[in-house]
């Protein structure tokens, strides 16, 4: 194989794009009353939306099956070869079935398609040709022909299946679109996902309580404070008075600040030095929030309180580092 230089390789790649992206941009100005009807179909959706194909359109299918689900539609992916082994049994008749399937003519599809039929399941048809088996039984036709393949040959799924791709995400945005589907919806789908943490992750879920959050009378000598604070491996403690409600805060800054100020720090009670009426956060609030206040106020703990303002545990910046907020 002969060494080739950038330039050669640069050009061959924009060929690539340029020609995908012309296939994206037909596509575009071809849509139609077809495309509004298959957002009909499935929007008034009773069933699910089960998506089949084969091959490299079978894999866009997947793709397109995830994102549906990830976005409010209910919708699995359907193996077209193990559909008539047996997986067929989970289409019901309130169903919406799309096929993918650029020719239309795969066999695995043409047989597939009379079965489907006769469960009584809508068909969507996406494909390349609009005269092929596949589009003259299906219900709703959306038409992704593009004018050659980016492969060198011509003959690898390579524009096709970006077109592909691309009217499958126009689809799965536009019933977003209708659904009102909103950001604390994506995230309740994504619940482990980063999005998912900053909506929906709560102060009581990640902050440090028992034995991990010292609580020490305003009477406490700084050195028992500290000692505290040391064995719990923490950064700070909160400080109450005689009813147990949250007076103050104790952190290594505090500290530092009182060492010149108090020759004998360590024995002078610790509401002396403490920092008083400190913010507070709830345990209810989101997580994502308390940071915002931590970078605003420049502070890297917080005292968590109830609505009697007893505290009820503690924030700490690395707890969000940790909870992956950050």
């Amino acid at each position: 194989m002969k060494k080739n230089n950038k330039e050669e390789i640069i050009k061959w790649a924009k060929e690539v794009l340029k020609t995908e992206k012309k296939g994206i941009d037909d596509l575009s100005r071809n849509l139609n009353n077809s495309f509004v009807k298959v957002i009909d179909a499935i929007s008034s959706c009773r069933g699910r939306v089960v998506v089949t194909g084969m091959g490299k359109a079978g894999i866009i299918g997947q793709k397109f099956s995830a994102t549906l689900s990830s976005t409010g539609s209910s919708s699995f992916w359907l193996h077209a070869a193990e559909a008539v082994h047996g997986d067929l049994g989970s289409v019901r008749e309130d169903d919406v079935v799309v096929v993918l399937s650029y020719s239309g003519e795969t066999d695995e599809i043409k047989n597939l398609i009379p079965f489907i039929k006769k469960i009584g399941a809508k068909i969507i048809a996406i494909t390349g040709n609009i005269k092929s088996n596949l589009a003259c039984y299906s219900d709703s036709v959306v038409n992704v022909k593009v004018d050659k393949e980016a492969c060198a040959l011509g003959l690898a799924p390579t524009t096709s299946t970006t077109a592909m791709l691309a009217i499958c995400d126009a689809i799965s945005v536009v019933l977003q679109k209708i659904k009102g589907f909103k950001e604390k919806d994506f995230a309740f789908f994504h619940p482990r996902g980063s999005l998912g943490r900053k909506l929906l992750l709560k102060v009581k879920d990640i902050m440090r309580k028992g034995k991990s959050n010292p609580i020490v009378s305003e009477n406490a000598l700084v050195k028992e404070v500290i000692v505290k604070i040391t064995t719990a491996h923490a950064g700070a403690a909160t400080i109450v008075n005689g009813n147990k409600k949250l007076i103050g805060i104790f952190t290594d800054g505090d500290l530092r600040r009182n060492l010149e100020k108090y020759p004998n720090l360590l024995e002078e009670k610790i509401k002396k030095v403490m920092t008083k009426n400190p913010i507070t956060v709830c345990d209810n609030d989101l997580a994502s929030e308390v940071l915002k206040i931590l970078e605003k106020k420049k502070i890297d703990e917080v005292p968590v309180v109830d609505k009697n303002y007893y505290p009820t545990g503690m924030l700490d910046i690395q707890d969000l580092i940790v909870a992956g907020v950050v």
